[in-house]
């Protein structure tokens, strides 16, 4: 799997570009937040990937924040939700935005995305509901919702994944100085925190 890209920006036509790496070019599909943010042609370009594998093609998705790729795989994961309409969820609105929407059951809010019926937006709200509070609590232990791949995040979602609770996480996290340390050691200085 390709999960980034780091190359030159070699053309953009929304919602496609191209990114050339090692002489190599990319296609790449983009919602509009991710490519109204890409620098000129020719420039330096970091984006993080989602491949999709079928049967008839394999399609790479770009997006300029790991927030914007969390919800995009997390939307694929809804019926009736593929890519295309991933895209235009997150060309529609911030990631902040639909994460609010769906807490509040904001399904009129939903329906203005193309694409999506009222059925669709009733779905979306029912099925995503978990899945942004799970968000939500990630993003309010680890301060940022742009955290990637850090030792401190990675950390994060192994102790929730264990059954912490997201305060509970905060709280033995602030303990311990994470800074230089792996997500191992993190987590077995936090649960030793937990045994004394």
């Amino acid at each position: 799997m390709i999960g980034s890209l780091r190359g030159r920006l070699a053309a953009k036509q929304a919602p496609g570009i191209i990114v050339e790496c090692a002489g190599i070019g990319y296609a790449v599909e983009t919602p509009m937040s991710t490519f109204l943010e890409l620098p000129a042609i020719g420039s330096e370009v970091f984006i993080h990937t989602h491949m999709l594998v079928r049967d008839d093609a394999h399609l790479l998705f770009g997006f300029s924040t790991e927030s914007e790729r969390h919800l995009f795989r997390s939307l694929l994961k809804v019926s009736g939700v593929g890519a295309k309409m991933g895209l235009a969820i997150l060309s529609a609105m911030t990631v902040a935005d639909f994460e609010r929407y769906v807490r509040l059951e904001d399904s009129a809010m939903l329906v203005k995305i193309p694409g999506v019926g009222k059925k669709t937006a009733d779905r979306l709200i029912i099925e995503m509901r978990d899945k942004v509070d799970k968000a939500s609590a990630h993003i309010a232990v680890t301060g940022s919702a742009r955290v990637s791949g850090d030792s401190r995040s990675e950390a994060v979602d192994a102790l929730i994944s264990l059954g912490y609770k997201p305060a509970e996480v905060k709280h033995l996290l602030a303990q311990i100085d994470t800074k230089e340390k792996s997500a191992e050691d993190i987590i077995r200085l936090a649960l030793r925190q937990v045994v004394n």
